[in-house]
């Protein structure tokens, strides 16, 4: 009887999977994972926790928070993370269950591409938001920030 002969080991499926680019995305998703449950529960624990809770969510709320650069680059951070961790855990799936390459690389372009307009639109939106917006009723508006800011 003769031993059963070898087959050479498939090819990686693209060149990003040489180089140990899975690791480093495994790696990523653990590492992002961690700061993204820190970035979420602070984020929740200041918007529900403190002050009136749930009720005191509204225009006024969000606008006196991303009045400060603090807000606005925690919101920032949190957004950019989750998106690439989020697509970096579908680009994992893909690979794993794609297995045509044309239909692999619609799918990641398709990710690549979302993620990228999600991350421009959040981020026109945390830094260009007006707080004292004219023609606005004064009840909706945090007074204080605007009289502070010149525009009430």
């Amino acid at each position: 009887m003769t031993a059963p002969e070898l087959t050479a080991p498939k090819k990686p499926m693209n060149r990003r999977t040489v180089g140990n680019a899975e690791k480093w995305g495994w790696i990523f998703q653990r590492a992002s994972g961690v700061i993204l449950i820190v970035l979420i529960f602070t984020h929740l624990f200041i918007n529900l926790m403190t002050g009136d809770g749930v009720n005191q969510i509204d225009f006024a709320f969000v606008a006196g928070k991303w009045a400060s650069p603090l807000w606005q680059w925690w919101d920032f951070t949190m957004l950019v993370l989750a998106m690439v961790h989020g697509t970096n855990g579908m680009r994992m799936i893909v690979n794993d269950y794609a297995r045509r390459p044309f239909v692999r690389q619609t799918l990641q372009w398709a990710l690549n591409i979302s993620m990228v307009v999600i991350i421009v639109l959040g981020t026109l939106v945390i830094f260009t938001f007006d707080p004292c917006p004219t023609g606005t009723d004064t009840e909706l508006l945090n007074v204080e920030l605007c009289r502070e800011l010149g525009r009430l």
